[in-house]
């Protein structure tokens, strides 16, 4: 008898430190800036519910993506989908995993009378980025905005100078709405930019702007909220000027979620919808068994997305991201149960 209880004192023991090394772990990530606001929120939370701390570097999409290419971090962060090519080098599905969705805004440093709230076509944003447009009282600007008393100031574009998903959301709305856009520059998470100054981050960028009078950058909601920084109305598809809000991202959302999550939002087709919304994914190997990972770091890497995407959505609002619909929560649930261990599914 004394035996037994001696072997099932024991194998509580063993439960308990398996337990604790869990909780212990941490869980390594790194990529965009778009949703570190909402991420750091989140990674807090689930650090004193649940134990593991989770350190995420937001570095830039095209960072993240680098690092778990490399197989040097749990999980990426990015506004960018991975490309085919990049995928097909890893060896491996990269699975993108939807966590909340945002908006890209325009904000600028301009004092104008009453905290007027300019208006913008893609042609005048595209314009003013290849430099066509080189003063604040364009007659084009005028004119979207008028009785506005635009200032004679010369208009200072700043942009990320870093690998980035907030710039390829913003670079891929011009590229299907401008043609001359399209031909000179493109889209992607790096451009060659014909004018302007770079900064690192969406924080980068709205410091700049911040501190640069007749400066005109594009920044995710949150860091123009957070400074205070004003930010423009920006006309759809139907013609309509949207304001960036939780609302108008989610209508802009309101479309067939393709089983791989990988789809663009910008220049929505929905008539209220706002035109530079996005979702943005957290990345992660199908086969999470790399560089020497133990199979309780591969779970609770799991744990923690499949939590991110569930309870963890109701902390989006309150950051200005609009929480995943439901049909994307169902198919990023879905994808998780392809991440496997040694060929082995996790739980």
């Amino acid at each position: 008898m004394f035996t037994i209880l001696k072997k099932t004192m024991l194998i509580l023991a063993l439960c308990v430190v398996g337990t604790l090394n869990a909780q212990r772990l941490e869980i390594i990530g790194a990529g965009a800036t778009f949703p570190y606001p909402l991420y750091s929120k989140m990674f807090d939370e689930y650090s004193r519910s649940f134990g593991s701390r989770v350190n995420y570097q937001a570095i830039g999409s095209g960072g993240g993506i680098n690092q778990l290419v490399a197989r040097t971090i749990d999980f990426g962060g990015t506004d960018a989908l991975v490309s085919a090519e990049v995928e097909t080098r890893t060896g491996d599905t990269i699975l993108h995993i939807p966590t909340c969705l945002g908006a890209v805004v325009i904000t600028y440093n301009l004092q104008l009378p009453g905290n007027v709230k300019l208006k913008f076509t893609s042609d005048v944003i595209a314009d003013i980025f290849l430099g066509t447009i080189k003063n604040w009282n364009d007659d084009r600007i005028k004119e979207l905005n008028p009785g506005v008393n635009m200032p004679n100031r010369p208009i200072t574009v700043v942009y990320r100078s870093d690998g980035s998903g907030t710039t390829n959301i913003f670079t891929e709305y011009l590229e299907k709405t401008n043609q001359s856009w399209a031909t000179s520059v493109g889209s992607g998470t790096a451009v060659r930019w014909p004018v302007g100054i770079g900064a690192q981050g969406n924080p980068g960028v709205a410091a700049s702007v911040n501190q640069t009078p007749g400066a005109i950058g594009y920044v995710e909601l949150i860091y123009a909220l957070s400074n205070d920084m004003p930010y423009g109305d920006v006309r759809n598809k139907a013609g309509n000027y949207i304001t960036p809000t939780i609302e108008s991202v989610s209508i802009a959302a309101n479309v067939d979620i393709p089983a791989d999550t990988k789809v663009s939002l910008t220049d929505t087709e929905s008539e209220f919808g706002y035109p530079l919304s996005s979702f943005t994914w957290i990345l992660l190997f199908t086969e999470q068994n790399y560089n020497n990972r133990s199979i309780e770091q591969a779970q609770a890497t799991i744990n923690l997305v499949r939590w991110m995407i569930t309870d963890g959505q109701t902390f989006a609002s309150a950051l200005h991201y609009a929480p995943l619909p439901e049909a994307a929560k169902q198919r990023g649930l879905t994808l998780l149960q392809n991440v496997k261990y040694n060929g082995n599914a996790l739980q």
